[in-house]
């Protein structure tokens, strides 16, 4: 869904602002707004498919009366429908006739981490500057963050294989029932606009679009596209930076790695540890005022009542209750559904401490304290992980910079010109960054393994979930895996796009599904430059 808001004021230049979403989903939007004044329009209440909107009686309408346009989820090879509705935003964003929001990441996040951008809308509000019908387009990223989900158990839910419902108007007006509950605070925090024309500056050559007459349609060329792409993951970057987070996503990862329970006490006191860190890391966080911080950590605990249980001074996650006896199966399933919905409020606040991180692991796992050789572990894991967490493209060494930096000014590490070592006091600080990344080490080991154990070389995308969430019920189960988040089909799917980006395996179009070929000795190889010494090093002190 895109919408966009109406407007008189006459504009000299547009405008795009990126924020996130107001659902569950993590999203990253963009307004496109006047200079002469913050024009905001309708906030979606809900991030709905084009079809099921569309669908839906009443609602649909108020949308579109609101000011919103509908376009297709996929458009594929449509080019007619392309080319109208690129002209249709070209002028909105020519005339300056309204501002315009639209999600950059394309799809919601189940998990609540910013996902890739996508970048067709951006290279159509783009379009205008480039041929020079606009002098200039900035962006403003805006975030929004929530400190109760609304969908946390819908969604945890969607990540082990549960179709999610259909949205109905009826089900909609059933569903005023939550209001009654305390979802606690929304934060909105509207960032500083970046302007197109001085960041394209000495990237890209623009005379090229005065050869073209400015209403024929021109191929992108690879600078532009690189450009765009560039463009996009500095939005969802700034967008990241700008999230306020809360107690409870600082909590959460702590109660992650104490899956067994934990005192509240000490839950309090390693909070405390982890909330100086954040802020060190340049974390946006709300802390209440003017209550004392047991008291702020015991508000956070009541308003997740749904997640978490406290138990004569022990704190656990909540597991869902059903009738009957409990299969092994069903008991796994229950504690991963607890699991995901506690990880994806970790995961709000898991791009602080990304970088860092990977520098811990990579310190870990390097042949040497020598700088190249920490910086050629990083780059791996940055490479592997890029679809698990936003990295602008081409800006590993600034990312290994900043993960060391961060490191450096907390004093966890020390720096000479050719090494880096971990300082005596850091210790506790690398263990628990090292911990982090944990589960998403053993997630993907986990399916490297499947890839090379069980499927056949040639596997379609529809049975690939499936196949592979039986496999690892298996393993956890068994006790040879240890991590509920492997189950997460989000998570499966993200291993896929990583080989695929990293030549070990090719995807096809077969009867209108995608089918991948593995090539398994290339799958192997990365399955070992990961495991090479990794898994027990991290999973011997993964506690925070």
């Amino acid at each position: 869904m895109r919408m966009d808001s109406h407007g008189s004021s006459k504009p000299f230049r547009s405008i795009l602002s990126s924020c996130c979403p107001i659902t569950g989903a993590t999203w990253t939007s963009l307004f496109c707004l006047t200079s002469c004044s913050l024009m905001t329009s309708l906030s979606p209440s809900l991030q709905l498919e084009f079809a099921t909107l569309m669908g839906m009686k009443l609602f649909g309408e108020v949308f579109r009366r609101s000011g919103a346009f509908f376009i297709r989820r996929a458009i594929g090879s449509d080019k007619l429908y392309w080319a109208v509705l690129s002209e249709y935003v070209r002028t909105i964003v020519r005339t300056g006739y309204a501002p315009l929001e639209f999600y950059i990441e394309g799809l919601r996040s189940r998990t609540l981490k910013s996902l890739t951008p996508k970048l067709g809308m951006l290279h159509m509000v783009l379009e205008p500057f480039f041929k020079g019908e606009v002098f200039d387009i900035s962006l403003v990223p805006i975030s929004i963050s929530y400190e109760r989900v609304l969908e946390e158990s819908l969604l945890a839910h969607e990540l082990l294989g549960v179709p999610k419902p259909k949205e109905t108007t009826g089900a909609l007006l059933k569903a005023r029932t939550v209001l009654k509950e305390n979802y606690g605070c929304m934060h909105v925090f509207f960032g500083n606009p970046v302007s197109v024309r001085d960041l394209v500056k000495g990237k890209i050559n623009l005379g090229q679009y005065n050869l073209v007459p400015r209403d024929l349609p021109m191929k992108p060329s690879k600078e532009m596209q690189e450009f765009v792409s560039g463009l996009a993951h500095m939005i969802v970057r700034l967008q990241e930076r700008n999230v306020v987070l809360s107690a409870w996503n600082l909590m959460a990862v702590v109660l992650l790695q104490n899956l067994q329970g934990i005192d509240l006490d000490l839950l309090t006191h390693k909070t405390l540890w982890l909330r100086r860190l954040a802020l060190r890391c340049g974390a946006h966080l709300r802390w209440p005022e003017n209550v004392s911080d047991s008291e702020a950590m015991s508000s956070s605990l009541s308003l997740h009542h749904s997640v978490i249980r406290c138990e004569r001074g022990r704190v656990y996650l909540m597991e869902e209750e059903g009738p009957g006896p409990v299969t092994q199966e069903e008991g796994v399933f229950r504690q991963a559904a607890a699991v995901l919905m506690c990880a994806s409020y970790r995961n709000q606040a898991v791009h602080v401490f990304t970088r860092p991180a990977m520098v811990a692991v990579a310190m870990t796992t390097a042949a040497s304290h020598r700088t190249d050789d920490i910086f050629h572990n990083f780059a791996f894991l940055l490479e592997l992980f890029s679809n698990e967490f936003v990295v602008i493209p081409g800006q590993a060494v600034q990312d290994f910079e900043e993960g060391c930096s961060l490191l450096q000014e907390s004093g966890v590490i020390g720096r000479s010109d050719e090494e880096i070592h971990v300082r005596d006091n850091g210790q506790e600080t690398i263990i628990f960054l090292r911990a982090i990344l944990q589960p998403f080490i053993e997630s993907y080991q986990v399916v490297f393994r499947y890839l090379c154990e069980e499927s056949s070389q040639t596997l379609r995308e529809k049975t690939f979930s499936t196949n592979s969430r039986s496999f690892i019920m298996k393993l956890l189960i068994s006790g040879e895996v240890q991590s509920y988040e492997c189950l997460s089909s989000d998570l499966q799917k993200n291993v896929l796009s990583a080989l695929l980006r990293m030549d070990a395996v090719a995807k096809t179009k077969v009867d209108d599904q995608n089918e991948f070929r593995v090539n398994k000795s290339a799958v192997k190889k990365i399955w070992d430059m990961l495991s090479n010494g990794w898994t027990r090093q991290i999973s011997v002190d993964a506690r925070l």
